[in-house]
């Protein structure tokens, strides 16, 4: 099962796929897929009204596929968090979590276009395993808590300008994460029960057909569980949240391929997640 919003940008409306490809109308169980739904056990009524048959059958040929999640509140990013990327960046792996967060108002669908903006030269592509909180998190105990506050899971493009993050910063990441359209997110939210191991994944990026990225979330430095349980002590997540846990080696960051521009193309995929695309144009 795989939770969809589909329309028109502002006009998304909620949609559930099935595991044999059916799509249907999840209007009758809400209004949209947010904080409010996900939180209020919003996953379990829609399985609910699946298997009771209650749902329509629905014509999507043609919508545009939105942001799994409407309107986060807040887009939590983990930097560094996988040792092979830590070290093309040249850094040493963190000791601790490093947290930077991104504007909520980047989030787009998962095949959007993404604006490279004004002045960039150093664009750049980042495929994570983003993880969508279902229950406030706040100073848990344990990995197991930590997994009992997550709805589930998607794709994120994590797109960064690393002149803006690394040489205008003032030390901090901020204005290199948070141009508009850079975090693309989708295509579907996969209810976290339905994924056996989220340290077990791979993902994979591609630019303009050519591999790029290709790891396994079993390297991560700190795991997702880790993540969502230390974030805790630090802020609250609330049902909506999104936390992008890090990505791999395979970045232009790298020295290894050349940064992008306008008219490249961008594939992001995380195995039973699915795949997303987009086109760089200028902002």
């Amino acid at each position: 099962m795989e939770l969809l919003r589909l329309g028109a940008v502002g006009e998304e409306r909620p949609y559930l796929r099935a595991t044999d490809g059916t799509t249907y109308d999840l209007s009758s169980v809400t209004t949209d897929i947010d904080g409010a739904f996900l939180g209020s056990g919003g996953i379990a009524r829609a399985r609910a009204a699946l298997e009771a048959g209650s749902l329509p059958v629905a014509d999507v040929e043609g919508l545009r596929v939105g942001a799994p999640v409407a309107m986060p509140a807040a887009v939590v990013c983990i930097g560094q968090n996988y040792a092979a990327h830590a070290a093309e960046s040249g850094a040493e792996p963190p000791k601790e979590p490093i947290v930077f967060f991104k504007h909520p108002n980047t989030v787009v669908g998962p095949y959007d276009d993404v604006l490279v903006p004004r002045d960039s030269r150093k664009t750049d592509w980042e495929v994570e395993l983003a993880v969508v909180i279902g229950k406030t998190a706040r100073y848990l105990s344990s990995d197991q808590e930590a997994l009992d506050c997550i709805a589930g899971y998607t794709v994120s493009n994590d797109v960064s300008e690393r002149t803006f993050q690394l040489e205008v910063s003032g030390g901090q990441w901020s204005k290199g994460k948070c141009c508009e359209t850079f975090n693309p997110l989708g295509p579907a939210l996969v209810p976290a029960d339905e994924i056996d191991d989220p340290q077990t994944l791979d993902l994979r990026s591609w630019v303009n057909g050519q591999p790029r990225q290709d790891s396994n979330t079993r390297d991560m430095i700190f795991s997702v569980a880790a993540l969502v349980r230390d974030l805790s002590q630090y802020m609250t997540l609330d049902p909506g949240d999104i936390v992008n846990t890090g990505t791999p080696e395979g970045v232009a960051l790298s020295g290894r391929f050349p940064y992008l521009a306008p008219g490249d193309t961008v594939e992001c995929e995380i195995q039973g997640l699915g795949r997303m695309r987009q086109t760089l144009r200028r902002a």
